[in-house]
């Protein structure tokens, strides 16, 4: 099973995403709602890759991916971004830090289910 951590804190929209996932054969979920709590998940759970908000409490989504990018031992960890903020710039910056896609909310599932197979098979 290919682990996927969602970092989200609307818990209507980590419900959305981990289903959207979890149709998927082989692919299984961890939550966090807030980007601290993502950081307390990374030691213990052996993730393959990570969907982040970027507007959270405490740490928001770019300061986790600046985290995972900047640490030798997540920095290869597939990144996608699923966010609210939509505009060119935000997505620049997003992909800028290290993030691997950026998909604005309201999402496609099936283009979320793409990328996951693109990047985990």
């Amino acid at each position: 099973m290919k682990k996927i951590l969602i970092t989200e804190d609307s818990a209507t929209m980590r419900s959305l995403l981990a289903s959207t996932i979890e149709s998927l054969e082989g692919y299984e979920t961890v939550e966090a709602g807030t980007g601290f709590e993502a950081l307390r998940l990374l030691p213990r759970e052996n993730v393959d890759l990570i969907i982040t908000d970027i507007n959270m409490p405490d740490i928001n989504g770019l300061e986790l991916i600046s985290y995972v990018r900047n640490n030798p031992n997540y920095k290869s960890i597939p990144l996608i971004i699923v966010s609210t903020e939509g505009s060119e710039k935000d997505k620049e910056k997003g992909i800028a830090l290290g993030a691997n896609e950026y998909l604005v909310k309201p999402f496609n599932p099936a283009e979320l289910q793409a990328l996951i197979r693109r990047y985990l098979g």
